[in-house]
């Protein structure tokens, strides 16, 4: 008898509780195989210091997408969403057709022409939260969750959320469990098999 329960156990492979591992899916976070050469990416994927830029790990699949950033400290920064085709080594980002972001100094740009430009007295200082949504037309921005009505347009293809420093900028990136609720209808960025 004990003979064939132990057959048994060592069918099931953990002691007989039949508990099939599922695969997590991964976490967004910043992307260290797509980023510049002077980037330090740490905090597990969330704080940007350096020279460059880097991408996250997820492109913006879903119709409505949100993520955020806080100014850890102030200096050199952009943020928005890029293809995969940008240059993460020449900033600032917005000089081109693969990027569309919001610099530190409050203009939003694309291929090298200013789209829209935050009010004089809204310009993210250190310890702001900048949120981001997109919809596959429309980049907005949120400055502590107020929306800036702020909106830009223009960038085409599959695209991801960017963010380049420089000058002693540090950002940290929030892809979920945001300081702010996302704008209704937009959500946190999906791996594509999660979308279905």
């Amino acid at each position: 008898m004990s003979s064939v329960l132990g057959c048994c156990l060592r069918w099931c492979g953990d002691g007989g509780s039949g508990h099939v591992p599922l695969k997590e899916m991964p976490a967004v976070q910043l992307d260290t195989h797509h980023m510049g050469t002077d980037v330090v990416i740490v905090k597990s994927g969330r704080r940007i210091c350096g020279t460059g830029g880097c991408l996250a790990n997820a492109p913006l699949h879903q119709n409505k997408s949100y993520f955020e950033f806080k100014i850890q400290s102030s200096g050199v920064w952009g943020i928005g969403v890029a293809t995969q085709k940008v240059n993460l080594n020449q900033i600032p980002f917005g000089r081109d057709v693969h990027s569309l972001v919001l610099r530190h100094d409050g203009s939003v740009y694309h291929n090298n022409e200013e789209k829209n430009r935050l009010p004089a007295n809204s310009i993210p200082q250190e310890g702001d939260i900048v949120g981001i949504t997109y919809d596959h037309v429309e980049l907005n921005i949120f400055l502590n969750g107020k929306n800036m009505h702020c909106p830009a347009s223009g960038i085409r293809g599959t695209v991801f959320p960017v963010v380049y420093v420089d000058d002693s900028a540090i950002l940290d990136c929030q892809f979920s469990e945001f300081y702010y609720t996302p704008p209704q209808g937009f959500e946190k960025i999906l791996f594509e098999q999660q979308i279905f």
